[in-house]
């Protein structure tokens, strides 16, 4: 009885939520969450241009392509463990890297080739406006961060997001964390987590809210469900 009841004991520790280290190995997982989460994104819909027909192919495509361009840069990349399964992912920018995309030749040709020269230069445009709302040459950028929509509003973001956010501050020479989102009813959940307003960068008939958190910056409270 005593063994049954240990591994049982077992048996639900390995089913708590964990943060993993990724790699290549979980490229393809990785791209399947990133798409369910950013397709219906109101950013990504301006971008991609989500009333010409192929949007799907090029919101898969620049996702496919940029998380190989992460990859092979060697940036960091965690996510959350639930029962065995990958739930939520982030990529996050390291401060040194200040990454500029219009200079990643062969990642602009293959993103032209893909998702079509219109959306890469949106893309390109948009990237470069975010880029230059950095407050220093220390902040950490989070370009890429997603929460299954299966298994949204379980807490899985706010896990993640802490654990992006004790990455960030293990490196000395940081100086907080920068990430942006086109839809509005995250930010009471992005303020909770101590994050404030940089401004906004207008998409078309949509506004993207580029959001700062300083390294001593505290959570004010629980505020919305994690995404």
């Amino acid at each position: 009885m005593a063994d049954m009841a240990t591994a049982d004991n077992d048996n639900k520790i390995a089913r708590k939520p964990s943060i993993v280290q990724l790699d290549e190995t979980a490229l393809s997982e990785a791209k399947s969450i990133l798409y369910q989460a950013y397709r219906h994104e109101p950013t990504f819909q301006y971008l991609f241009d989500h009333r010409r027909p192929g949007y799907d192919k090029r919101v898969r495509a620049t996702i496919r392509e940029l998380l190989s361009l992460y990859f092979d840069l060697d940036q960091d990349a965690i996510g959350v463990m639930a029962d065995d399964t990958l739930v939520a992912v982030a990529f996050i920018g390291e401060p040194q890297l200040r990454l500029n995309l219009a200079e990643q030749f062969s990642w602009r040709l293959r993103m032209i080739m893909t998702a079509g020269f219109a959306s890469t230069r949106r893309y390109l445009d948009y990237h470069e406006k975010i880029r230059s709302m950095l407050p220093t040459e220390g902040t950490y950028q989070l370009p890429l961060m997603g929460v299954h929509p299966k298994y949204q509003n379980r807490g899985y973001g706010r896990r993640l997001l802490a654990a992006v956010e004790a990455r960030c501050s293990q490196n000395p020479q940081g100086s907080g964390l920068v990430l942006d989102t086109g839809n509005s009813r995250y930010l009471p959940f992005y303020e909770s987590e101590g994050f404030r307003s940089l401004g906004t960068v207008r998409l078309g008939d949509y506004e993207d809210f580029v959001l700062f958190r300083a390294p001593d910056s505290a959570p004010v409270g629980p505020g919305t469900p994690a995404s």
